[in-house]
């Protein structure tokens, strides 16, 4: 069978997009549809920032929930771009779902919404948000004065009537779904990670050609994962942006404390991690200790140092010296010296992220892989031990993604020597942007029977 042949029809799902002005419960009903606790919640206003996808599924037919920020006509600053957001949001999507506050009725903000999903043309789907009992339902109906058709009662806290307003959603869709040539695995899953304000999301924008991502120079701006579809040198990727992660997943509070859980699972998510690390200032414990989360999860890595417009020589001299001390066992990976802001070799990504998946997918054949065992055993014997020399017997690469060996011994090896081992796979055959795993399996000793 070809490759060709192993290419089949996937279907493109219909979007619906959320909207609303901020805090209206727009992420609580998210969770509420999709049924697990995914997006980021808190009673504070504005915690989501920009559009968030999640795949949803009622009675038999799927379709993906795209959760975005508060919606405000007159906002500024960063709102106006967490507002753009919402608008790129409903242009995009197949149908919108706009969420009220039925306990505080309808508001200017609400009004202007309401012009904006008119100028669509999308079917709109109106869900009266926070009517926790049969009480509440009469601040509903007061919803229809909005002109967008009936409003379906919910409480996203509690689930009341969410059964009635997943039929309405159902009924908005398109039925058939749009078509497209996909292979099965689909896009590769790339994260980008980093300590908060390094410039991960301005990457995002810069490698996707638009304003994607919500950026401002405040820390910790991003929140949830967002993913995106992106075409990097004709190849396209599913990026996923992620919550700058803090010190302590214990130091963290609230919405940030859930942020930095999904950022691991991000980790878990991707095949290959970009981590940034602001070149302008000196590496920290945090930017290594992201390193070796990636190297520990066996994702493959490519190192971005961003900001290189902010650094001077000595500043350069300086990173040069810090690489050589502080990431030394990272040495494996690539390392690209970028600037988001200006677009500075942003264009080496591509290159470094096809190095890096090549890398973490290489298989080696069992014969080539004992045949290289032999010899660097024959011209590097293990030391003496107590009298006892182990062997390495056999090799076998249990899996790619990353490289896995497994070593079948006559006895128990020095880490030492496991380390030269690994040393000289990467020379021999390159694995260059991944982690490379090497696991001993040494032969028990026959017990004497009397």
């Amino acid at each position: 069978m070809t490759d060709l042949e192993t290419v089949d029809a996937a279907p493109i799902l219909p979007v619906v997009a959320v909207v609303g002005r901020p805090n209206v419960g727009k992420s609580t009903l998210v969770n509420r549809i999709i049924g697990r606790r995914e997006a980021v919640v808190q009673d504070v206003p504005g915690v989501t920032r920009d559009r968030v996808s999640y795949d949803a599924d009622w009675n038999g037919k799927r379709f993906v929930l795209v959760d975005t920020g508060g919606w405000a006509p007159d906002a500024k600053g960063m709102a106006a771009q967490i507002a753009e957001q919402a608008e790129l949001a409903i242009a995009s999507a197949d149908a919108v779902l706009f969420v009220v506050d039925a306990t505080v009725g309808t508001q200017d903000v609400d009004e202007a919404v309401v012009q904006i999903l008119r100028r669509s043309g999308k079917p709109v789907v109106l869900a009266a948000n926070k009517v926790d009992d049969q009480r509440s339902e009469a601040e509903a109906a007061s919803m229809w004065n909005l002109g967008l058709g009936e409003p379906f009662p919910v409480s996203a806290l509690h689930g009341r009537g969410s059964g009635d307003l997943l039929d309405a959603i159902l009924d908005a869709i398109p039925d058939a779904p749009r078509e497209v040539l996909e292979t099965e695995r689909g896009p590769r899953r790339i994260a980008i990670v980093g300590k908060p304000n390094v410039g991960k999301s301005s990457l995002l924008n810069k490698v996707s050609g638009q304003q994607r991502v919500v950026v401002d120079n405040v820390a910790g701006t991003t929140v949830d994962p967002v993913d995106e579809l992106v075409e990097v040198d004709g190849t396209v990727y599913n990026f996923i942006d992620t919550a700058g992660i803090r010190r302590r997943v214990k130091e963290a509070s609230g919405h940030e404390y859930y942020a930095s859980l999904r950022t691991h699972g991000a980790i878990e998510r991707a095949e290959v991690c970009v981590v940034v690390i602001d070149a302008s200032e000196p590496v920290t414990e945090q930017d290594l200790r992201i390193l070796t989360s990636v190297e520990e999860a066996g994702r493959g890595l490519v190192v971005a140092f961003n900001k290189w417009d902010l650094t001077d020589e000595e500043r350069r001299r300086y990173l040069d010296r810090e690489i050589e001390r502080d990431l030394v066992q990272f040495g494996w990976a690539s390392h690209v010296n970028i600037s988001a802001t200006t677009g500075r070799h942003v264009d080496r990504l591509g290159p470094a992220i096809q190095e890096a998946l090549a890398g973490w997918e290489t298989r080696i054949s069992t014969g080539k892989l004992n045949a290289f065992l032999g010899r660097i055993v024959a011209a590097h014997p293990h030391p003496v031990r107590s009298g006892k020399q182990p062997r390495i017997l056999f090799g076998t690469q249990a899996q790619a993604g990353p490289p896995t060996f497994v070593l079948f011994t006559s006895g128990q090896i020095d880490p030492g020597y496991v380390r030269f081992v690994e040393r000289r796979l990467r020379e021999e055959f390159g694995f260059v942007g991944t982690p490379v795993h090497v696991e001993v399996r040494a032969r028990e000793k026959r017990k004497d029977r009397s």
